[in-house]
């Protein structure tokens, strides 16, 4: 307790000394700030000394800070020492340690997938190889997440492990020298066709743009590069400087593509491009989802506004808001929303507004009414309030309950345990494809295994019954509600007959992402891709894509 009280007086003294500091000024609201301190300060020494049991005054300090930032946005974050290493792969994309995916198998952990090239990888490790050992300890009944911790370390130290092999069961010591591991922004390029370019850019973590940048110039040096489709589908958005240097490949020097603005000089800023464009006549479709945001939603509504891309996919997140980190103390930092940022015609994309909340804390959209419309370069309309509109709509395919349940229960990854062992050379297929004879093994698999499912329709068929009987009309409505009662049958074995081609085409990826690592699975996907099908048609009829950027309006709604 003596050593709570000396940490909880040295605590108390800084803290009144930025209250001392504040009060001094003139200003009522400065007054309240260090009124305010000067309570927290007060009510934190005094939970630590007279609370009836020990309390964990580090514990103490994340509770409050969390609370603290509750009712803002959920961008701004305190993030402990502690929890630094995990920012820090965030926004770089960098570690130290093997560069493997793990995941939960029985008491043991397993190997679910090594990067490609990683010191995992480069050992010999295989999906399926059970880590039975690490470092000295017993890995029975090990978290993922204490695994995970185990194995990373500094860059040039060394993890051993006692590793049982998936395909001979032989337990055998190794031991794999820690890297430095780098997650490219950029995980797959390539032509989807006889001119048409392809990247996925998956975040925008430290060192995207030079990943970019090269998977441009390797197509571009091809010689046979007429149009290019950037994928930013599902990519949550990282830095904004990333995204104002990718611009740069395709804009003219100095052009304004981005501004923030926010409540000090600090925070207020115009970003333009710096550097010599690469190409700026290419044609560029930008595909974009309900997932892309931040920076992503930066560069997709920039090449729009600049009518330098047309957009092709769902409307994009609505993420406007700009995030600083700022050092508070004994290498803890705050992730603090700082201002928002306006894209080129004006338009600030953000969709939630947290400013203003409803009476039950709640968040709501921006209203209908609030919408405004604003110009690209050429004069095209756009609207803000909530995510950039692509100028193509298709609507997403969504994986299905009853597939979700099958893949998060284990049974996927189990069945292709089953069957790598008993099919070892047919699973090396350069195109592996399920036949319906190796679907009969799945659902003869699937046979003993609990499977608690329930459809969107059947949830929404019992929350119309529960309303019915509420508001009195049920028994009006009752024999059309017993029909469609019979048709919607959830059970283990219609699942299985009605889902069969999802299903098989998640078990085809997985045992594609074990032989042909990610880029083989992202190949295979793009293939029957039907929003990259569209882009392709799309860059080979200029007439329809110039029509687009220079004349099309975005919807807006």
């Amino acid at each position: 307790m003596k050593y709570i009280g000396r940490k909880v007086g040295l605590i108390t003294a800084l803290l009144l000394s930025v209250f001392i500091l504040v009060g001094s000024t003139k200003e009522n609201k400065d007054f309240g700030i260090g009124r305010n301190i000067e309570m927290l300060v007060n009510m934190f020494r005094d939970i630590n000394i007279f609370y009836v049991d020990e309390v964990d005054s580090d514990k103490l300090m994340s509770d409050a800070a969390k609370g603290m930032i509750k009712s803002l946005d959920p961008y701004t974050d305190y993030i402990p020492a502690s929890d630094m290493a995990d920012f820090e792969f965030m926004t770089t994309g960098k570690y130290g340690g093997i560069g493997s995916i793990i995941r939960k198998k029985g008491e043991y952990i397993v190997i679910a997938q090594p990067y490609k090239e990683s010191p995992a990888d480069k050992a010999g490790l295989k999906s399926g190889d059970k880590i039975v050992e690490i470092s000295g300890e017993n890995a029975k009944g090990m978290t993922a997440q204490k695994v995970s911790s185990l194995l990373k370390g500094d860059p040039g130290s060394v993890v051993k492990m006692k590793i049982e092999q998936f395909e001979d069961g032989v337990i055998k010591p190794i031991s794999i020298k820690r890297e430095k591991i780098a997650i490219s922004g950029v995980p797959y390029f390539n032509f989807v066709s006889d001119s048409i370019g392809y990247i996925q850019h998956s975040d925008f973590t430290e060192g995207c743009y030079d990943d970019m940048l090269s998977a441009f110039m390797t197509l571009k040096n091809s010689g046979k590069l007429k149009g290019l489709i950037l994928d930013y589908r599902s990519n949550g958005g990282g830095i904004l400087q990333e995204a104002v240097k990718i611009l740069s490949i395709f804009l003219p020097q100095d052009t304004e593509v981005v501004s923030i603005k926010g409540r000090t000089k600090q925070t207020t800023e115009i970003f333009k491009t710096k550097d010599k464009p690469i190409d700026i006549d290419i044609p560029i479709v930008v595909l974009t989802s309900s997932g892309s945001a931040s920076a992503a939603e930066i560069v997709a509504g920039a090449l729009q506004d600049l009518d330098r891309a047309a957009l092709i996919g769902q409307r994009t997140f609505g993420k406007g808001l700009v995030q600083t980190t700022r050092p508070i103390g004994y290498d803890a930092y705050l992730k603090i929303t700082t201002a928002k940022y306006y894209i080129p015609s004006g338009r600030c994309i953000q969709a939630m507004d947290y400013t203003h909340r409803n009476e039950d804390g709640s968040v709501g959209v921006v209203p209908d009414s609030m919408i405004s419309e604003f110009k690209t370069k050429g004069g095209r309309k756009v609207y803000d309030g909530g995510g950039v509109m692509p100028d193509i709509k298709i609507d997403p395919e969504y994986i299905n309950r009853f597939v979700a349940v099958l893949y998060a229960k284990g049974y996927i990854h189990d069945f292709i345990d089953m069957y790598r062992k008993d099919n070892p050379l047919k699973v090396k297929n350069e195109e592996f494809n399920l036949s319906d004879e190796d679907y009969t093994l799945f659902t003869q698999f699937m046979s003993d295994k609990d499977v608690e499912f329930e459809s969107e329709s059947k949830r929404t068929l019992n929350k119309l019954i529960e309303n019915s009987k509420q508001e009195k009309f049920h028994e009006n409505i009752k024999e059309q509600l017993i029909a469609i009662q019979s048709h919607l049958k959830d059970d283990k074995e219609s699942g299985l007959k009605l889902y069969k081609k999802e299903i098989k085409e998640i078990i085809e990826d997985e045992i594609t992402l074990i032989y042909q690592y990610e880029q083989g699975v992202t190949k295979r996907r793009i293939a029957k891709d039907k929003v990259v099908t569209n882009a392709i048609e799309l860059l080979n009829d200029s007439a329809r894509y110039n029509d687009i950027i220079l004349n099309q309006d975005t919807s807006k709604k």
